[in-house]
């Protein structure tokens, strides 16, 4: 992951979702695009779903937070960093990560779980490196967990009232433990864009 260093160095990124007017006031689901920031405000990567044409068009505006998508990650010299790959799925979501280069990352799969949700995390050869839990009475909260261990977070930040009220653009806070390994961060990062679409997407 050398493409990638920004991840092996800093303890948390924000990530943040950007609205077009267009979406705020009609309606009309657009492409999710997001700015992931460090800690001191400098961008980090651009993130974008990419897809074309009527199909694109109309998968966004029907099946929502259930469509299948393909989301790019470029850095802030317009370099591809990561791309993120949703399948459709009957029940339970998967999302396979690969890097700038092709070359597969890992993947996250969500699983059934009684009151919470649950992802595992897997490396290249399928096997589960982290899980990612969401406790049912804290709804805005995921933890990393690794050996029984939280080893990082993601948080949907509240983002004020009338932004809530008006759209469902979100603002999340992904953190790292510092032993984390950078494929492993990327694998984090990419889980905020699912955790989004799952459960976020239509909140309006």
């Amino acid at each position: 992951m050398s493409n990638l260093p920004v991840l092996a160095q800093t303890p948390s990124l924000v990530v943040k979702q950007q609205k077009e007017m267009l979406e705020v006031f009609t309606g009309f689901e657009s492409k999710n695009r997001y700015l992931v920031q460090l800690p001191d405000g400098q961008p980090a990567f651009y993130a974008a779903e990419v897809g074309q044409g009527a199909g694109a068009f109309f998968a966004r505006s029907f099946l929502k937070n259930s469509r299948p998508f393909t989301m790019q990650l470029l850095d802030p010299h317009g370099t591809m960093s990561l791309s993120l790959r949703r399948p459709w799925t009957w029940f339970f979501s998967e999302l396979h990560v690969t890097d700038g280069q092709g070359q597969a990352v890992g993947s996250l799969h969500q699983k059934f779980k009684f009151f919470g949700r649950l992802f595992e995390v897997t490396d290249t050869t399928g096997q589960v490196v982290a899980e990612i839990q969401g406790p049912m009475f804290r709804p805005w909260t995921f933890k990393v967990i690794v050996g029984g261990h939280e080893v990082g977070q993601i948080s949907k930040k509240w983002s004020g009232l009338l932004k809530e009220a008006f759209t469902d653009a979100d603002t999340f806070g992904v953190q790292f433990a510092p032993a984390m390994p950078p494929n492993h961060r990327a694998l984090i990062l990419a889980a905020t864009f699912l955790i989004d679409f799952l459960y976020f997407e239509d909140n309006n």
